[in-house]
């Protein structure tokens, strides 16, 4: 098993000799040390989740424990993760060739004890300054950069034939982290987990008390033997190395492009529908207990991520993300017949309406693998048309760079609809008292993708089939 490289000294975990497309060296060496990576890739993007939407939480139990906050100024900071997010996935798009695979996340799973800390103990303190909170609420944003730099480090591991599973079991099991956290943080913060070592509780006026510090504090302990995992159980891929420069060619190539906006139609949509779905149903329906219900839109849509991209690596990723569009659209018409023209009318129904969402939910997980799994073989096309004059060795390893770069890329720009999505809502709200205006633009926009995604990859004829 070549993992080691004398010559240069370099630790045991590189892999010097990674040929995924030799079918061969896949079957005797290559798979089992691609599912190592990915079994401990899982559960720290989970983690990564997890931290990065945590504020969607807190911030809503901010004022009972006497940070007496503006909506408005809670507002940002539930927003802010998102932003952050989704501006440094752009720049962790680039990590995994410049730090290699194994230690970038060691490094990104260990950062997040910053903003998991930092919660635990700036909730405990009443002084605490709204900047502070800030601050805070930026950090988080390093969970939601490290599924860039994840999806780039898996995609590298595996040959075309089951990369798209690989991507969708990452992505889902990972994406899984917004439902976790919604189900556990709500149940952790009203008991002393950590005991006298965790803090005192938070009093409440009616009496009770809460210990919102959980909130961040429950992740630590996982995140401490999630990095470790990583630094000594994962590999780097010699091969993968590569400067920002060599990566930066992604941004002349078209297809990069046209893949941003069909995920942003997915993924996109999972992240931003997963932020605002609490709110939305909270507003439509007032008498609704969302708590009771929030989780599972982002575990439907994680779920069917993980359970599907072997769909598209058998019929393939353009006819299935072609599909996906045109079932959104038909499940946002059925949003807007199920909401009451007005949150006091009795003219809408919630189980009508959390039918369609659950619906739209997992067409979205069908749609980030399928997106997904389309890049590879895009690019398997596109460069030996534009780079003819490479020889076969640097032809596929451009070909691998360039596919991580895109996908890790691609996952950045979608990732703004973590904010997006729940500011259409407010704007919509605001503007004409309800939230069907924003609903009908992404209705309009599933539209465009569906007609890009036809026209470019799924037609007969199409001008990079696949």
């Amino acid at each position: 098993m070549a993992i080691t490289d004398t010559s240069n000294g370099s630790s045991r975990h590189v892999l010097t000799d990674w040929r995924p497309e030799d079918p061969q060296f896949w079957e005797e060496k290559g798979k089992a040390i691609a599912t190592r990576n990915l079994w401990i890739s899982i559960p720290n993007l989970l983690m990564a989740f997890s931290v990065w939407m945590v504020w969607s939480v807190v911030v809503a139990k901010m004022p009972a424990i006497g940070f007496d906050f503006s909506v408005s100024e809670r507002f940002w900071l539930a927003a802010l993760p998102g932003l952050s997010g989704a501006t440094l996935r752009i720049f962790y798009s680039f990590m995994i060739p410049i730090f290699g695979g194994r230690k970038w996340t060691a490094i990104s799973t260990a950062s997040l004890l910053l903003p998991a800390l930092g919660i635990g103990f700036a909730v405990q303190n009443p002084e605490t300054s709204y900047f502070t909170f800030l601050i805070l609420a930026l950090l988080c944003g390093f969970g939601g950069g490290n599924f860039a730099s994840s999806m780039a480090n898996i995609a590298y591991f595996y040959p075309k034939k089951v990369k798209g599973q690989a991507l969708a079991m990452n992505a889902g099991l990972g994406n899984l982290g917004v439902s976790v956290m919604q189900f556990v943080v709500p149940v952790v913060i009203t008991m002393g987990v950590f005991g006298a070592i965790g803090g005192e509780p938070q009093q409440l006026s009616d009496g009770g008390q809460l210990f919102i510090q959980n909130a961040g504090f429950i992740w630590v302990p996982f995140l401490v033997v999630g990095a470790i995992a990583a630094w000594f159980g994962m590999n780097d891929i010699a091969d993968a190395k590569a400067s920002l420069g060599d990566q930066l060619s992604i941004l002349k190539r078209k297809q990069n492009w046209i893949m941003c906006v069909l995920y942003t139609g997915t993924f996109g949509s999972f992240i931003g529908y997963a932020a605002g779905f609490p709110l939305l149903m909270k507003t439509q329906f007032p008498d609704v207990d969302v708590l009771s219900y929030a989780f599972l839109g982002p575990l439907v849509g994680a779920l069917s991520r993980a359970a599907t991209g072997w769909i598209s690596d058998k019929f393939g990723g353009g006819r299935v993300t072609f599909w996906v569009f045109l079932g959104m659209i038909a499940a946002v018409y059925g949003v807007l017949q199920f909401l009451p023209s007005t949150p006091e009318a009795a003219d809408g129904s919630f189980w009508g309406f959390f039918a369609c969402f659950m619906a739209l939910f997992f067409l979205t997980g069908v749609g980030n693998a399928s997106t997904f799994q389309m890049i590879p073989s895009i690019m398997k096309q596109e460069i030996p048309r534009i780079l003819p004059n490479l020889e076969a060795t640097n032809m596929q390893r451009t070909i691998e760079r360039e596919s991580a770069a895109i996908i890790a890329f691609t996952s950045a720009i979608a990732a703004y609809g973590a904010f997006f999505i729940p500011k259409s809502y407010g704007t919509s709200i605001a503007l004409t008292g309800a939230p069907h205006g924003a609903l009908w633009a992404f209705l309009g926009f599933y539209a465009l993708c569906a007609v890009i995604t036809w026209a470019v990859y799924s037609r007969k004829n199409a001008p990079v089939p696949c």
